[in-house]
């Protein structure tokens, strides 16, 4: 009997898999523990394996295909079994489920479309050595990607392993490689433009192959060409900016009755006191524009103006300097980074109730401690090296700060991932070091300096930033004395750094010089109380003040 194979929940927050590559086609013959097809979920790339012996009558997903969990992909049977009735049953009984899985159902028949307009679908197109490139998912937060160059043009000749594009993502810029064989027949998305996760971004075949039919089926995405007019949008609105003094506006004029000046042409006259009707304007149909005001001489006023008595010249007040100025401004488009910290760091603050906390260390001893410590370390550690064993060390005693919100449950995470916020030059990235409590000051202040320079470069992935349990966020080196950051979702708190301050402390009853940092610990009130705050924070600095316990 045929059995129908669904999408499978392949971990604790995946609601959807996308269909990332097919190892098997209708007709093949399947062993239970076969790898059907990989499947890219919102953490990672998996192997599909069948449970069942026969061969594939059906695939209902294409390649690149995004499917909810529990939804049908494919039916095993035996060969030539009649599968229709156990389709129809699948769609029905998904129907009548809920609402929510009819959108799936409209996608696959838009899906149909193109090979109603195109004549074939992807399947068959790959059959005949055509193969449809869409924008891959490089990330799990990653809706669409910038096309930021593209390493080949239409009519050249491509490899599987060749390299076709760069794209810029929201957290770095990657590679796409089309694994097809052929000629690069289309290009859909041009550099610098966007296109939406599994839009089309170019056609591969065979040389000469008619690809209008492909594209007119609908599936080319939709997203660049709305991209594209919102960034004209800007691009005229800067040009009228810079364009102020040229545009036109009507006023009482010189051709037949009016006088046509520029507004800024119009605003320099009125504070000159200069009269647009003797102004030639150079302009097209005799416009007057700034320049013409500025080198008009009034003739007769200056004649006049000889003449005035001394009494009057003295009596008269002192002439204040005109300064003229331009407003201009310049507008970007927003990179993919940009929108994508602005999304979340947007839900964090509205979504978790954010409290804070400050709390000033005596740094005497950990600057003692540094000094010897870099006598004898391999790599040079920093104070924010220090810092985050110190935290992951705290964290073990507070597993409550080292928690996260999960609507009907919070988790308690036993081991400590500390992200650690890096500026580059598009925005902000946050690589994990991961179990932080067990590795050594040198380990950690390796692993740092290799993210920045990864993070720098552009180079970071994905495996590289996911899994953080709490944050750590450093403007000290900047000499910001203190500060409060907006939590790293899921993380339950964030703890913000400030600069070492050299200022008088009293010690023993006695004002000395002292050394002093500032710790803000920003939490989530729904997983973090202001007591166990305190208490976190308390160790933190009896960890830092006494810096040897870091070793022990």
């Amino acid at each position: 009997m045929a059995e129908v194979i669904k999408m499978p929940k392949m971990s604790d927050t995946m609601t959807e898999g996308v269909l990332a590559k097919w190892h098997k086609k209708v007709g093949d013959k399947i062993k239970s523990g076969d790898v059907l097809a990989e499947v890219e979920t919102d953490k990672a790339t998996m192997d599909m394996e069948s449970y069942w012996d026969g061969t594939l009558l059906y695939v209902g997903v294409e390649e690149g295909q995004a499917v909810p969990v529990d939804a049908l992909m494919a039916i095993v049977g035996k060969e030539g079994e009649d599968y229709k009735a156990l389709l129809e049953a699948e769609s029905g009984a998904q129907k009548s489920e809920s609402p929510k899985e009819e959108a799936p159902k409209a996608e696959d028949k838009k899906e149909e479309a193109p090979a109603q307009g195109g004549g074939l679908s992807e399947e068959e197109l790959a059959a005949k050595g055509i193969t449809v490139i869409r924008m891959p998912l490089l990330s799990d937060t990653m809706t669409e990607g910038v096309i930021a160059e593209w390493h080949k043009k239409v009519g050249d000749k491509v490899k599987d392993d060749d390299v076709l594009a760069d794209v810029e993502t929201d957290k770095a810029t990657m590679e796409v490689m089309g694994y097809a064989t052929g000629t690069l027949l289309h290009i859909g998305v041009q550099k610098g433009e966007a296109a939406k996760v599994n839009g089309i971004i170019a056609i591969v075949g065979p040389e000469g192959t008619d690809v209008s039919g492909i594209l007119a089926g609908g599936s080319a995405p939709a997203a660049p060409k709305s991209e594209s007019k919102e960034t004209e949008s800007p691009k005229s609105e800067k040009s009228e900016s810079s364009k102020e003094e040229a545009a036109p506006a009507a006023v009482a004029n010189s051709n037949g009755g009016r006088i046509i000046a520029s507004p800024l042409a119009k605003k320099i006259a009125k504070e000159k006191g200069i009269d647009l009707a003797q102004v030639a304007g150079s302009a097209e149909g005799g416009r007057i524009i700034k320049k013409d005001v500025e080198n008009f001489t009034p003739a007769a006023k200056s004649e006049s103006a000889k003449t005035e008595s001394p009494k009057e010249t003295a009596a008269s007040a002192p002439a204040i300097p005109t300064y003229v100025g331009e407003e201009k401004y310049t507008e970007k488009p927003v990179s993919q980074m940009r929108k994508v910290i602005a999304k979340r760091l947007g839900e964090s603050l509205f979504t978790a109730p954010h409290f804070y906390l400050t709390i000033s260390i005596d740094m005497d001893n950990a600057m003692a401690a540094r000094t010897q410590i870099n006598t004898v370390a391999p790599v040079k550690v920093s104070f924010n090296d220090i810092v985050i064993k110190a935290v992951a060390v705290a964290l073990k005693k507070h597993p409550a700060v080292n928690s996260s919100w999960g609507g009907d449950k919070i988790r308690f995470n036993e081991h400590t991932n500390i992200g650690v916020a890096m500026a580059v030059e598009d925005g902000l990235l946050v690589p994990v070091v991961r179990f932080a409590d067990g590795k050594s000051l040198s380990h950690i202040s390796a692993e740092v300096k290799e993210y920045g320079a990864k993070a720098k470069a552009k180079k970071l992935q994905p495996s590289d930033w996911e899994g953080s349990t709490f944050t750590v966020s450093n403007l000290g080196m900047f000499g910001i004395d203190e500060f409060t950051s907006i939590i790293n979702s899921p993380d339950g708190a964030i703890l913000s750094v400030g600069a070492i301050q050299a200022i008088p402390v009293v010690k023993n009853g006695a004002v000395v010089p002292g050394n002093v940092m500032k710790l803000t610990l920003g939490c989530d009130h729904r997983v973090v109380d202001g007591a166990t705050g305190a208490a976190f924070l308390q160790t933190l600095k009896q960890l830092l003040e006494a810096p040897v316990t870091l070793l022990a």
